[in-house]
């Protein structure tokens, strides 16, 4: 194949090899190539993390990526925004890599499909070509609709809820689809129902799948006149007032591995400035996601994640371990962040916030999760709060719920409305695993037959019966009914919602008591 040396505005054509020039960066825009000047970055210089995600988003599950030798480690958050794509990752094995940096950077990622020398990848680069699926993806009619018990995709999305605890089936069916699609191109599987038998006899492919629809490709500052807008829009009415009773209260959900949180929190540091005495902060950081969940705590971060960070940044809230590179949160901001496991789809909100930030994370969820999902960040926000989008988001449906401060970076604020939130929530279940799988399909058909029922009862409750909560024996709340606001407040550090915990001044000797004679007596209370 014939090897060019590309020039700006260049189509890509089959059978021809293209090599970047020298001091460019190049990206790729519907099939064409563009070149630019290599930026001037603080670190290491990534060209092939910019090419890469550009692949992702031109070609979406028909990209593939592949590492091979080579230094700095260069490609590796590239590849993982093709692989959260459904497109296909390559890297080469260490014993043939001459320098062997790239693709072990790649490979310690966890997204790279396949690890072989440079032979292998051709050959299977060859049969991949040629699977139907590449051309033929999943219907995604079929991942909607096809939901009786008993059918592949009921099937899976069973051994995905019996083994992780989540269920998948109100997400987006394209997002379902392409991460399925992918795992049966992997292993070369024509059909959902060969699939799902593969599932039943491969239980770490559950946990794989479950990783993989969870893989959320995110960065520091995203975004960054979003972020700009905050100091201008939101931070000068959020800090207004606040004292050391009345912290500033933010709750980002989805965090993923923590940028967002950060890059949050360094923004309000520069806007309180050198204050005499600044408020209180306290973030409230939450992800399905226990792997992000824990690398989102450790606050660690290596060369080619800190690129949009500035030197000046990264010198006043980073520190560099002496050993292994990289760069970590300082302890300062660390301590303003609560990290805690939460599927938006049941375990009970945060409360008397000041903005919540869910970016990126709605383009995941179907409508019927949306629907729960809007008015629970409603209920959760202050009368004077906000609700901060990703780009490709907005609150749709729910403009009666929120108005918008800025259309361009979706900041929205709080809206009063004159009706009282009517939802519930349910105890958690992960992880769990369940014996009896089918009973399980059996028992959710019943109950899927009395929802009409439940719902009006818990409509009747909200609007006419007074505040309440229901607790297991660990004082967990499970349930919320009504306006709880008067009784019950989070406070730092607490995201495990215990009633005694979360108990206002004054109400705890009469709870205490309640519990006591409801545990004696064997009864609710």
């Amino acid at each position: 194949m014939p090897v060019n040396e590309v020039k700006d505005g260049i189509a890509v054509e089959p059978n021809q090899v293209y090599v970047i020039p020298p001091n460019t960066k190049m990206v790729v825009c519907k099939g064409v190539l563009q070149l630019s000047p290599r930026e001037k970055i603080y670190g290491k210089y990534m060209p092939g993390d910019a090419f890469f995600s550009s692949l992702a988003i031109d070609r979406g599950h028909k990209a593939i990526a592949v590492v091979l030798s080579g230094g700095d480690g260069d490609g590796s958050l590239g590849l993982k925004a093709i692989k959260a794509a459904g497109g296909m990752t390559f890297a080469q094995c260490q014993d043939t890599a001459k320098f062997d940096s790239m693709p072990n950077t790649a490979v310690a990622t966890g997204n790279v499909d396949f690890v072989l020398p440079p032979e292998k990848i051709a050959e299977e680069l060859a049969k991949y070509s040629h699977s139907p699926l590449l051309t033929c993806t999943i219907t995604l009619a079929k991942v909607e609709e096809s939901t009786e018990p008993g059918d592949a995709l009921a099937t899976i999305f069973a051994l995905l809820k019996s083994t992780t605890g989540v269920d998948f089936s109100h997400y987006k069916p394209t997002t379902v689809a392409r991460r399925i699609h992918r795992r049966m191109v992997l292993y070369k599987l024509e059909s959902l129902d060969d699939y799902a038998q593969h599932l039943r006899q491969n239980s770490a492919e559950v946990k794989a799948l479950y990783e993989e629809i969870l893989i959320h490709v995110t960065s520091f500052f995203r975004d960054p006149e979003a972020f700009e807008k905050l100091k201008k829009l939101v931070f000068p009415t959020i800090t207004q007032n606040k004292s050391a009773n009345a912290p500033i209260r933010i709750w980002v959900a989805g965090c993923s591995t923590g940028e967002e949180v950060y890059s949050i929190a360094i923004c309000l540091l520069e806007f309180l400035g050198d204050r005499v005495i600044p408020p209180p902060i306290q973030i409230f950081a939450t992800d399905i996601s226990e792997a992000a969940i824990g690398k989102a705590r450790s606050g660690f971060y290596l060369e080619n994640q800190m690129v949009d960070v500035s030197p000046e940044r990264r010198t006043r809230f980073f520190i560099r371990p002496e050993a292994g590179g990289g760069y970590r949160i300082r302890k300062a901001v660390r301590e303003l962040c609560v990290f805690a496991r939460q599927d938006l789809g049941s375990d009970p909100p945060f409360s008397n916030l000041d903005l919540v930030s869910c970016r990126n994370v709605l383009i995941y969820l179907g409508e019927s999760l949306q629907k729960k999902v809007m008015p629970i960040f409603h209920y959760s926000l202050n009368p004077t709060g906000f609700l901060l989008l990703g780009t490709s988001e907005s609150t749709g449906k729910f403009s009666s719920l929120f108005t918008g401060l800025d259309k361009k970076n979706k900041i929205y604020a709080k809206k009063l409305t004159a009706t009282r939130p009517i939802f519930s929530f349910t105890p958690s279940s992960y992880p769990v695993v369940k014996a009896a799988q089918q009973q399980e399909m059996n028992e959710e058909t019943l109950i899927n037959s009395l929802d009409l029922q439940r719902e009006t009862e818990q409509m009747i409750l909200n609007r006419y019966a007074p505040a309440s909560v229901l607790v297991n024996e660990e004082m967990k709340i499970l349930q919320v009914r009504g306006d709880i606001d008067p009784y019950l407040r989070v406070a730092a550090g607490t995201p495990d919602l215990n009633l005694l915990t979360m108990a206002r001044p004054g109400l705890l000797v009469e709870l205490r008591t309640a519990i006591y004679q409801a545990q004696t007596q064997k009864r609710d209370r």
